[in-house]
């Protein structure tokens, strides 16, 4: 057998792929192993770096961080994908005046960091006037604004990726446009791009953590905060760990959801399923 890219390896390529995977886990362990080691040589498990995390107080401020980053993730993941949604709308017309701003707006917001839009947001609109603005609504904004940029090209790409017969049959048995991307071609570019969303909604809850440079309490600005007590042996890798592992654990959960909400709309509604049938059969 053959792939379109390379041919199937051979016995020696099978063993040599293995030589060189053994040798690869070796190295990575080492490296695991090494640092294990300097965290140990440098008393970085000893009962005083981590007695801060026993205090009540202290994990009632961790509770509060965590939560505070989950609130500023939900927020503007549901704002990113409404306005990519919104984005991508504006994108596919065939109007220049809705299509062309549209297109501005997306690559700007695309090629500005999103650490930048936030500390616009946060620095350099209450000289303005703004003073509404704080620390929430400075991450929440630029997360928005970078994400739902990149999430309206998603959806684009999902939809262009559809057979453009579909929609013409959609049409030829009279069905709007608004039914066509509702109820034809949106379905199957969000179960289609589904792995790259929720990579993106990954993205935008690990970005949560650029609010520490805005003085917003979440989980980095926290462990920063520990980090930095002399009188605990400033234990800031300590404090680097648990929050990774919080991290970790929240884009774990988040992702378990995404697999769930894929298969479940994997089934898909019946009026879609009859609406594709109908297209079918007119195609």
């Amino acid at each position: 057998m053959s792939n379109v890219l390379f041919d199937a390896p051979g016995p020696r390529a099978r063993v040599r792929h293995r030589y060189i995977g053994a040798v690869t886990l070796l190295v990575v362990l080492a490296i695991f192993g090494f640092i294990l080691y300097r965290f140990i040589a440098t008393d970085q498990f000893t009962a005083q770096k981590w007695n801060i995390f026993t205090v009540p107080y202290a994990q009632g401020k961790i509770v509060e961080a965590t939560l505070a980053t989950l609130k500023a993730f939900g927020l503007a993941a549901v704002l990113s994908l409404t306005l990519g949604l919104l984005l991508m709308v504006g994108r596919v017309s065939k109007h220049k005046w809705i299509s062309a701003p549209t297109y501005i707006f997306v690559e700007l917001f695309r090629a500005v960091p999103l650490l930048i839009l936030i500390m616009i947001m946060y620095y350099g609109l209450p000289p303005l006037g703004y003073t509404f603005v704080t620390p929430f609504i400075a991450v929440v904004t630029g997360l928005t604004l970078y994400n739902g940029s990149v999430l309206s090209e998603v959806f684009r790409a999902g939809i262009e990726s559809l057979p453009k017969g579909q929609a013409e049959a959609a049409y030829a048995i009279g069905m709007t446009k608004t039914q066509v991307m509702r109820m034809i071609l949106l379905p199957q570019a969000l179960r289609a791009m589904a792995p790259v969303i929720v990579s993106q909604l990954v993205v935008v809850l690990k970005d949560t953590a650029l609010g520490f440079i805005v003085t917003f309490q979440e989980l980095l600005y926290l462990a920063k905060s520990y980090g930095t007590q002399v009188q605990l042996g400033s234990p800031i890798i300590p404090s680097t760990i648990v929050v990774a592992a919080i991290y970790i654990s929240l884009c774990l959960l988040l992702a378990g959801l995404a697999k769930f909400i894929e298969v479940r709309t994997k089934r898909g509604p019946a009026k879609n399923i009859r609406a594709q049938q109908l297209v079918n059969e007119a195609a």
